[in-house]
């Protein structure tokens, strides 16, 4: 766990871009070798075979000549001739004279070594039409039996045939060739296989390729890995501004680096980013403007209100003047209270609905919660107060009492605010987040409050649901990611 590529490749999620691009990388490497690795060993052993048939045939040549060799001799000076070869150095291959067949324990049959007996059956087969039979194995030379059946290789002097028919320390395996050349009179050689079929391997990727391939395959997937690595990097950074964005406008221009198109990309977002905060900031002055400059006709107005001499006309028309001076504020504090003009921080939800509740059960029980235990999410601190409390005020006020209930997702928390109430008419329930629409006929409030929630709430990058219960009451749904980064 203390190695450094493999904490590297433990934080690969399959869905990331270093992931993805990782895992095609793997695809295509294990595919082109694949590819390659068929071709090259179909070739291989097109060739390999072609090469074990040349070589098979020589040898067979030479034991067609040996035979018509030892066959032009008389029978009498037959070993003679081979005690003397044996003492001069013996042969490239161990011949003798049985009176009878010799059991072969064969190997197991291979591409190569069907090749090989094929090839040495048939040139024997031409050469030799005088004999009664041809047999042609191998044998692996703990079992070679020579001379008679219970006496094998190991049992002979080494001078005899061991420099021979070994070759220490791989034991390639022994081509056996019994002629029967007349009834009780067989004519035996033994000989190894000419480099590079001595030993008949036929195995498909060896053991250094295997770690060629490995090793190549690694480098590469770490190489990538770097490369992708340092791509992703300016691209992260762009999306967590883009996230943090919407919650605080005023963020720090994102240095413009990486490939090409994210350069294009980040000097696009910074330039997004400067016109959205020009656009909000002249927002604010508009607002700051009209209020300073109604503020003046406001006070006009009421004081020449005061100078009207009917009592009614005085009231009626002081009551347009605050409800026009309602209007003001309530518009100052809807920009003021959607704007989020505070950092980030670990929010444990669970205290922060306690403290909502507890004021409002300080005389009786009317909001009904149960604290869990859960990880802390990243938000805003006093908007998301601002959200839950105003949410619970009104299930409280309007509804008796409240219920909330907590439950999480991969994708989602979700806050769950019931009450008892009469909730709200279907065809109003969107209408209800418009600014400065009401259903209650008291003067509590301007009508901005759901509105200011739910702006809250899509500027943390979740949402505010409201509907009516099946039975009795209002639902209020409140939807917050919880993967929110500080």
């Amino acid at each position: 766990m203390s190695n450094p590529i493999w904490r590297w490749f433990s934080k690969f999620k399959p869905n990331s871009l270093v992931g993805r691009t990782l895992g095609l990388t793997l695809l295509a490497v294990v595919l082109a070798q694949g590819v390659a690795t068929s071709i090259w060993y179909t070739e291989s052993k097109h060739k390999e075979l072609a090469g074990i048939r040349d070589a098979s045939e020589s040898m067979a040549n030479m034991f067609a000549s040996t035979v018509n060799f030892f066959q032009s001799l008389p029978v009498k000076y037959r070993h003679i001739v081979l005690d003397q070869i044996r003492n001069m150095g013996g042969t490239r291959f161990f011949v003798s004279f049985n009176k009878e067949q010799l059991i072969v324990e064969p190997i197991d049959d291979t591409p190569l070594k069907l090749a090989s007996i094929d090839s040495i059956e048939k040139v024997l087969s031409s050469k030799l039409t005088k004999v009664e039979s041809i047999s042609v194995d191998f044998s692996h030379p703990d079992n070679l039996r020579l001379l008679k059946n219970d006496i094998y290789l190991h049992d002979l002097p080494k001078s005899w045939a061991h420099h021979t028919l070994t070759l220490n320390p791989i034991d390639p395996p022994i081509l056996v060739v019994q002629i029967e050349l007349a009834t009780h009179e067989w004519l035996y050689i033994a000989a190894l296989l000419p480099a590079p079929y001595v030993t008949l391997d036929d195995t498909l990727i060896g053991r250094e390729q295997i770690l060629f391939l490995v090793l190549s395959t690694t480098i590469l997937l770490v190489l990538t890995y770097l490369l992708v690595r340092r791509q992703v990097k300016p691209l992260k950074r762009l999306a967590k501004a883009a996230n943090e964005m919407s919650m605080d406008i005023d963020q720090a221009p994102l240095k413009e680096e990486g490939a090409s198109e994210l350069v294009t990309a980040t000097r696009a977002f910074n330039r997004m980013q400067q016109r959205i905060r020009r656009y909000v900031a002249d927002r604010e002055h508009l607002f700051s403007a009209i209020s300073h400059d109604l503020k003046t006709p406001i006070t006009r107005l009421r004081l020449r209100a005061e100078l009207l001499e009917s009592d009614t006309k005085r009231e009626k028309f002081n009551r347009d003047l605050d409800e026009l001076e309602m209007m003001v504020k309530g518009a100052l504090q809807c920009v003021r209270d959607t704007d989020l003009h505070e950092n980030n921080a670990y929010i444990d939800l669970s205290e922060l609905i306690e403290s909502i509740v507890e004021p409002l059960n300080q005389s009786r029980i009317v909001v009904s919660f149960i604290p869990f235990s859960m990880e802390p999410i990243v938000a805003k601190p006093l908007a998301m107060k601002r959200v839950l409390s105003n949410l619970v005020d009104n299930a409280v006020k309007y509804g008796d009492r409240a219920e909330i209930a907590v439950s999480m997702s991969e994708e989602w928390i979700q806050i769950v605010i019931t009450d008892q109430g009469p909730g709200i008419p279907e065809d109003k329930l969107e209408a209800v987040f418009e600014p400065y629409y009401r259903l209650a006929n008291d003067d509590a409030g301007h009508g901005l409050g759901l509105g200011i929630c739910r702006n809250i709430l899509h500027g943390h990058g979740g949402d505010l649901i409201i509907d009516n219960l099946p039975t009795k009451g209002l639902r209020a749904q409140v939807f917050v990611p919880p993967s929110l980064e500080v």
